[in-house]
């Protein structure tokens, strides 16, 4: 159940991103509170040499770090409807099969069988120690985030040589992975297959990672990870849509929010002997009216802030108990407020967008708001300064009675 959150458990429990592993290096640069898992490099440094251009190994990322999926949670997962999932295997006799999600305890292998992988998306959702992890990764932009997906894999398992259109972490959760990488510019696919191999794959640098080690990789980069023994791996993935997608996206918003006044009128109409052709005028006088039409930077900021703030399909909210208003304010007032795991909060002045809505905000209010953005939470003695007539009120016991904000 959605609920808000305690301040007296917040006062006394330590932050969740210190049950991952061990941050008591000083080569740990600290960003808002929390380290940047770079092994001691700025992200001045690694934004200005390695984001979207190369790749980076970095030894012990995230040193001792704490596997907090087990194999146990992947073989549930595989069997929730509210998780996306997939399961690959790579059988010697019958070749690669995919699955997805949910499915049946019987369809999944034993964990004897070699040469098969669990894909688990969005773990960051619903997972108190998967959403502490990806946070470690907030200096990227959340609107470049997409999530953090964790695959569990037999002796020999993988998907095969591949390339994606994300920037993505790689990291090790336990066990040993055997990393390949190439800039193969050959992007055949092997025909008749349900993954997407690469026919054509030559290695140019490898790598075996182990627990707390972690392979960056920008976007195009061809990559083969083959399990040595039962291995975890954590990718947190960013996206980098088409835009073929963000296109459809403004076009969508358009659909939604065009207003344009008036009807075809042909008061001038000639007779023409060929009743089925479309006359050449009404073409014309259309095509003028619709050429007025401008989209501008504003239309362009809220189709893609609607866009990148809008959940998956398999993104669900737990609804909490009802309560009114007034007991909502007693209550955040004294236990402040934090967004759901799920919840996906952006901003560009003026304008707030949460999971795919989006409003015009500004003074006060407008901070607020990009303050809860980007702390994803808000203490009892800033929500204090809240005005009692404010219509943040309002909004906030909305988004309550959503589930937007955290279960705890």
């Amino acid at each position: 159940m959605a609920h808000i959150m305690s301040s007296k458990k917040t006062k006394t429990t330590p932050p969740l991103w210190q049950q991952l592993g061990d941050f008591s290096s000083t080569d740990f640069p600290m960003l808002n509170g929390q380290p940047v898992p770079l092994g001691g490099m700025s992200v001045q440094t690694f934004l200005k040499e390695y984001w979207h251009k190369k790749p980076l190994l970095i030894r012990q990322a995230i040193p001792n770090f704490q596997a907090f999926y087990q194999p146990e949670d992947t073989i549930a997962a595989l069997q929730n409807e509210n998780i996306e999932s997939r399961l690959a295997i790579d059988d010697a006799e019958k070749g690669w099969s995919l699955q997805s999600g949910p499915l049946k305890k019987k369809a999944i292998p034993s964990r004897k069988q070699k040469r098969w992988t669990a894909l688990i998306q969005g773990v960051d959702l619903h997972h108190p120690l998967g959403h502490a992890l990806i946070n470690l990764f907030r200096f990227i932009p959340d609107a470049r985030l997409d999530d953090l997906m964790i695959s569990f894999a037999t002796d020999g398992g993988g998907v095969g040589p591949h390339y994606d259109a994300y920037d993505v972490f790689l990291l090790q959760g336990y066990g040993k992975r055997h990393w390949r990488i190439s800039q193969e510019q050959d992007r055949s696919i092997k025909p008749n297959l349900p993954v997407r191999i690469l026919q054509h794959f030559t290695p140019e640098h490898e790598w075996v990672l182990e627990p707390g080690d972690m392979l960056y990789l920008p976007p195009q980069w061809a990559h083969d990870g083959i399990a040595q023994g039962d291995c975890m791996t954590y990718s947190i993935g960013f996206r980098t849509p088409s835009f073929q997608e963000l296109g459809v996206a403004l076009l969508q918003f358009i659909e939604d929010n065009l207003e344009l006044s008036g009807h075809y009128a042909d008061p001038k109409l000639k007779y023409q002997d060929t009743p089925a052709q479309i006359p050449t005028e009404m073409i014309n006088t259309i095509a003028k009216r619709l050429d007025e039409m401008r989209w501008d930077k504003e239309w362009v900021t809220e189709s893609v802030g609607c866009y990148l703030s809008e959940p998956k399909p398999t993104t669900f909210f737990d609804l909490p108990a009802t309560c009114s208003l007034a007991q909502f304010k007693t209550r955040v007032k004294k236990q402040g407020l934090q967004l759901a795991y799920a919840t996906k909060m952006l901003y560009q002045d003026p304008w707030i967008f949460i999971n795919g809505e989006h409003f015009i905000a500004d003074g006060e209010d407008a901070q607020i708001l990009q303050q809860l953005a980007n702390q994803k939470s808000l203490c009892p003695e800033t929500v204090s300064t809240i005005g009692k007539e404010s219509e943040l009120w309002a909004v906030w016991h909305d988004w309550y009675e959503q589930g937007w904000f955290l279960a705890c």
